[in-house]
């Protein structure tokens, strides 16, 4: 399993399939968001939303392992800590931030000012691992790419536009995102990345779901077959994208690994366009894509050849 999950071309047709599937995410939530009629200022309902999303995802998780993989999964003692930290950290944290963050921003602008978690997971790694230190190019790869977050973020009268609400809670989202990432590095030798997967979305779902049935109004949402349809394809992108990535960190190096996910506002951004009514593809878009695109090649040309060595 190990020498699959290191060949550099399956480290990278791995790493396309989970930023797909995460790039999905954005305009497949904002057009939950219409269908159920979640006002952008109804905290509560995104919330809830949410913890239905990554519970049923969890079950899904669990399902494949018994039914498909046919894994029987053994739970000790001395994993509950560790998945439900994670829960609290790569559910709870990272999506309350997220989903609020995503009703406040367009989805186009999302995806890309998302991908600043990145350069942060870069950047740890540079102080966590003595093989994965900062240099000339992965600094380069930094600015291109920070500089396309930036861009994406400047007004038309280049003026900086940011709210706490939304492009706020997407910086904080994008800064749990990594720390959860270094974690996952650290306990994933040890417990398996199927229980690992579906535990901590399950103890993350639980905290967003209790969260959020406090305070909604009117005591539920009002799905029909469309939203229903779309929050069991948005549990599934995070049973698959989550479960695949996990494997992926358990072999590789998380700062090298983590260049791939830049894929994510590529994908983000273009289906934004083509599924989100009032969002298109404009000139400093455009720019900003080319940039953070640009920070993946200069990162792909250091770590191309070194990703194998997790």
């Amino acid at each position: 399993m190990e020498g699959f999950f290191t060949k550099k071309k399956n480290v990278l047709i791995i790493s396309l399939i989970c930023t797909l599937l995460w790039g999905s995410a954005f305009p497949v939530i904002k057009i939950s968001y219409e269908k159920l009629g979640i006002p952008t200022e109804d905290i509560f309902s995104k919330i809830y939303f949410a913890g239905l999303r990554f519970f049923i995802a969890s079950i899904l998780v669990f399902l494949a392992s018994k039914f498909l993989l046919k894994i029987n999964l053994e739970m000790r003692g001395s994993y509950i800590r560790p998945i439900v930290m994670l829960g609290m950290l790569q559910t709870t944290l990272q999506y309350f931030f997220f989903y609020i963050g995503i009703a406040n921003t367009s989805g186009i602008k999302s995806a890309i000012f998302q991908s600043s978690g990145i350069f942060f997971t870069v950047i740890g790694a540079h102080f966590i691992y003595k093989d994965d230190k900062l240099n000339s190019k992965k600094i380069l790869s930094l600015i291109l790419g920070l500089s396309g977050i930036l861009i994406t973020n400047i007004g038309k009268e280049f003026d900086l536009n940011f709210t706490l609400l939304g492009e706020g809670f997407l910086l904080a989202s994008a800064i749990v995102s990594s720390i959860a990432t270094f974690y996952v590095k650290s306990i994933s030798k040890d417990i398996d990345p199927i229980l690992l997967t579906g535990g901590q979305m399950l103890s993350g779902s639980i905290i967003l779901l209790i969260v959020g049935k406090v305070g909604l109004k009117g005591g539920g949402l009002a799905f029909d077959g469309t939203s229903f349809m779309l929050l069991l394809y948005a549990a599934f992108i995070s049973a698959t994208a989550f479960l695949l990535w996990y494997m992926l960190l358990k072999f590789n190096k998380a700062g090298e690994l983590s260049i791939y996910r830049l894929f994510i506002p590529v994908f983000g951004a273009t289906l934004s366009a083509i599924f989100l009514r009032g969002e298109e593809f404009t000139v400093k878009l455009i720019i900003s894509l080319v940039l953070v695109i640009s920070g993946i090649v200069v990162l792909n040309r250091e770590n191309g050849q070194a990703v194998n060595r997790g």
